[in-house]
């Protein structure tokens, strides 16, 4: 480990945390980036939009062009004074990385820039191109991060053959779950409009609660599907409601509800979208109010069948440590929603339990193991 152009993992995740990116500061954590591949050979292109900056870097002209996809931004930290450590100290203790982003997703970026340089400290020539897509947007609004940065990149004419997301995709253990696909997620605000009275006087005035209480109840009841081989059941989770009314002898105005639907492939956006709008239609008749709804869809479910990402990621996590993974959708969004309409995506990472979280941190065996499984896979991937 003496030689110069092989990357610690532990020092370069320590050196990102260092970093308090919080969305969309980038705080010199892409800089770090760019200046460790570069040394490697990577040619490294930045790609700013609107206040997010972006990272686009490639090894190697040839195909096929495997890429690792990653973000440097990170969640707040919350109330600082009930963190164990600084958050943005990257400090180790008990064998672990203490900080914001520690595992989602710094140290898992560290990992794989590490893996990078001891698979080409090996000197065997390889057949394709390594390249890194990392956004500063992926925490946030998810706008102006690697949904711009593909389309950008495609327009230059870059094909990305295959793509890693190393999102924390383990519950418990390191090597427990690839993630090959996500529900997508369809955001609702809902407001009735009346008119505001005195209770005592109902016929001068409209209640809108009670027409609201109709529509969520429409929406809420409503079983989506059962799921089918490679999802969970869809859901649809009332999220809050909202009047803002202290008083008891008013009828309010207004009334505000919000929902969010995580749905499988059982239904697009689109299908969605045209249910909620007719159980609009349908509760608003009579009504002589008016129902606004703000409905959108940030994200669709998609699935990525075994192949060669799949089968070359589970042998080199069984390799390094002796578990066959799961293949999973469970969970949330994450950039993998955009990667999927331009080449096959899986995302494999850290443990994801604390995520988030006060104390957030990552097992140091955990991000060197992560590292083995990260070069293993580039082996076998290129058929050395």
């Amino acid at each position: 480990m003496s030689d110069p152009a092989i990357i610690d993992p532990i020092d370069l995740a320590r050196t990102l945390i260092r970093c308090p990116s919080v969305t969309p500061a980038d705080a010199g954590a892409l800089g770090v980036l760019q200046n460790a591949l570069e040394a490697m050979g990577f040619v490294c292109t930045r790609y700013p939009f609107a206040e997010v900056d972006n990272l686009y870097a490639r090894l190697g002209k040839a195909a096929p062009n495997f890429c690792y996809a990653g973000h440097v931004d990170v969640v707040p930290v919350g109330d600082a004074t009930q963190w164990r450590h600084n958050p943005f100290g990257g400090e180790i203790e008990d064998g672990k990385i203490w900080g914001r982003g520690a595992a989602d997703m710094k140290g898992g970026i560290a990992a794989f820039v590490a893996a990078v340089s001891e698979f080409l400290a090996d000197g065997k020539p390889f057949n394709g191109s390594i390249s890194f897509l990392i956004t500063g947007d992926e925490e946030g609004p998810a706008l102006n991060g690697t949904k711009k940065v593909l389309k950008a990149i495609t327009e230059a004419g870059e094909i990305i053959d295959h793509c890693l997301v190393g999102e924390p995709t383990n519950p418990n253990t390191l090597g427990e779950m690839i993630k090959i696909g996500r529900r997508g997620s369809l955001n609702g605000v809902l407001r009735v409009i009346g008119t505001q009275g005195h209770v005592a006087y109902p016929d001068l005035a409209g209640n809108p609660v009670p027409t609201l209480m109709k529509l969520l109840t429409a929406l809420s009841s409503k079983k989506l599907d059962d799921g089918n081989d490679s999802f969970q059941p869809s859901n649809l989770e009332i999220t809050s409601v909202d009047v803002n009314n202290p008083a008891h002898n008013i009828i309010a105005g207004a009334a505000t509800a919000r929902f969010n639907i995580r749905f499988n492939t059982e239904h697009t956006g689109d299908d969605l979208l045209d249910w909620i709008n007719n159980e609009i239609r349908i509760v608003g008749e009579g009504y002589y109010g008016r129902i606004e709804a703000d409905l959108s869809v940030p994200g669709h479910p998609f699935l990525t069948k075994p192949c060669v990402l799949t089968e070359k990621l589970s042998a080199a996590i069984t390799d390094i440590t002796g578990r066959k993974p799961t293949l999973s959708t469970s969970g949330g969004t994450s950039d993998a929603r955009f990667i999927t309409h331009y080449t096959p995506v899986v995302e494999f990472g850290l443990i994801g339990k604390t995520i988030h979280q006060v104390n957030e941190h990552a097992e140091v065996s955990d991000i060197k193991n992560l590292m083995e499984i990260y070069k293993s896979f580039l082996v076998r991937y290129f058929k050395i």
